[in-house]
């Protein structure tokens, strides 16, 4: 360009004009070859290395230099083919044959992509031009004589779906998409199959599949939203109804649907949340909320009612609590919430139902720790329960505080301390000052009360009758008369 703005433009003649233009086109064109060329040399190393999308963003620039080179637009193809990404894979092989209508190894790319997406007419029809092309390929001719095979499978996979017999359907599908697992029709055949035989897991997996090979399907966005909200995957269920508001922000089915998985994504959202911060009523009013939004999906509604269960037991509403455990192991069997229920049979001291309800979450998940640790704890306080309860003796919840526990051992001893009865009275209360005594220690001691809580006695009856010195009552258990001279200040 330096060269042109030198010369002298007046004084060159109109042929010498055409001449400078004609060195200055041919030198662009070579530029622009040679980075064609490059991107080509670049694409193909990548492909080399299987880094398929470096490839493939090289073999866009070598298109868009030289778009009417066939091989650039093979290469682009094959890496589409390779990426699962038949849509423009067939763009490209098309191309290729518009460009060269005899390159064969377009036209047998072009064929499998379409015995992929089963249009497996347009198929038969590629292989049978390889082979009039190449006579001897053996994959074009083996396709081609097993087309017809495929095309009767599929009416059969349709036929079977329009009358019901959809395990027929399901099983005979899968064997074609062996052959063809880009093929959208196949995959909603097989999942409408799948949720007709209550297998939404295995729907949620073909639909999604759907959804990638079609793309932009509001319709496809839609159906597996709903089909996760059954499965009371709410949340996934949120993120696929939102991308169909992508496509259409009014959508008539995915707009309503949004407002209301939206509302119960958040309220089960909260539960967790104030679950987590120890919030245990305000989880069951979230909980509550959702039953009143949702009415009719039995895993949405089991969600609510065992957040429900949960709360209440972390709450201490152990009566409640059994009503919500119930009703949701009405819906599912559930390992987590069969400890939940069994943790309200505890609380209630319900220890032989509470070892029954440990002992199913185990048939359920035989390695569950929770329920491990429940059943031991279980049957230690079954054990316990014959024996004295030092929360019962000082009338405490099991969750006292220790600030709790002396002030209720305070009231306790003043009401029990022996020098305030005679005669049999007074060797009531002094039974009862004992045990008073015991509670305090125990529950007052962080190390034997978790031994207790756990299910032991710290103070074995059985041990302090053996060795009354190491008691710390056994002045009671000479025969003197009791002084006590007890302060409660």
């Amino acid at each position: 360009m330096d060269y042109l703005a030198s010369i002298s433009w007046n004084k060159v003649t109109p042929c010498l004009v055409f001449l400078i233009f004609e060195v200055v086109l041919e030198f662009s064109e070579c530029a622009t070859q040679a980075e064609v060329n490059k991107h080509l040399e670049l694409g193909r190393d990548f492909l080399a290395r299987g880094q398929l999308s470096d490839a493939l963003t090289h073999y866009h620039a070598a298109v868009e230099g030289d778009p009417h080179n066939y091989l650039t637009y093979f290469k682009r193809g094959t890496v589409y083919y390779a990426l699962g990404k038949a849509k423009f894979a067939l763009q490209d092989f098309s191309k290729v044959l518009e460009l060269k209508s005899d390159f064969t190894s377009a036209r047998l790319q072009r064929a499998n992509v379409y015995l992929k997406l089963a249009q497996y007419t347009d198929a038969k029809n590629d292989y049978l031009e390889v082979t009039y092309a190449d006579p001897y390929n053996e994959e074009a001719i083996n396709q081609y004589h097993r087309i017809d095979e495929y095309i009767e499978d599929l009416r059969l996979v349709e036929a079977y779906y329009r009358g019901g017999d959809h395990r027929a359907a399901v099983e005979l599908a899968t064997r074609l998409l062996d052959v063809s697992p880009w093929s959208a029709h196949l995959r909603q055949l097989r999942a409408e199959s799948y949720v007709a035989l209550n297998d939404l897991f295995s729907a949620v997996s073909d639909i999604r599949s759907v959804n990638r090979l079609q793309q932009d399907s509001t319709d496809g966005y839609y159906r597996l939203a709903t089909l996760l909200y059954k499965l009371g995957h709410v949340s996934d269920a949120l993120k696929e109804i939102r991308e169909c508001l992508k496509l259409d922000p009014e959508h008539k089915k995915c707009f309503p649907f949004y407002k209301k998985v939206k509302k119960v994504d958040k309220l089960l959202q909260e539960c967790e949340d104030k679950s987590s911060a120890r919030d245990f009523a305000g989880c069951m009013k979230s909980a509550s909320a959702v039953l009143l939004v949702e009415t009719e999906v039995t895993l949405v509604i089991f969600e609510a009612r065992r957040w429900l269960c949960s709360c209440a037991v972390k709450e201490e509403l152990y009566t409640e609590a059994l009503g919500h455990c119930s009703s949701a192991l009405e819906l599912r069997r559930d390992a987590r919430l069969l400890c939940d229920r069994a943790d309200a049979l505890l609380g209630l001291e319900m220890y032989d139902d509470a070892i029954r309800a440990y002992k199913e979450a185990l048939e359920l998940d035989e390695g569950f720790q929770r329920a491990k640790e429940g059943l031991s704890r279980a049957q230690k306080l079954q054990k316990q329960s014959e024996q004295r309860d030092y929360y019962k003796i000082l009338g405490v919840k099991r969750t006292a505080t220790k600030q709790e526990i002396i002030k209720a051992y305070r009231k306790a001893a003043q009401k029990w301390h022996p020098d305030s009865y005679h005669g049999d009275e007074k060797k009531l209360a002094e039974k009862k000052f004992i045990d008073i005594a015991a509670a305090k220690e125990v529950l007052t001691d962080p190390e034997k009360r978790a031994q207790f809580d756990g299910g032991s006695d710290p103070l074995d009856p059985d041990a302090q009758r053996h060795d009354a010195f190491h008691s710390p009552f056994h002045h009671f258990q000479h025969g003197s008369p009791f002084q006590f001279k007890f302060h409660f200040n």
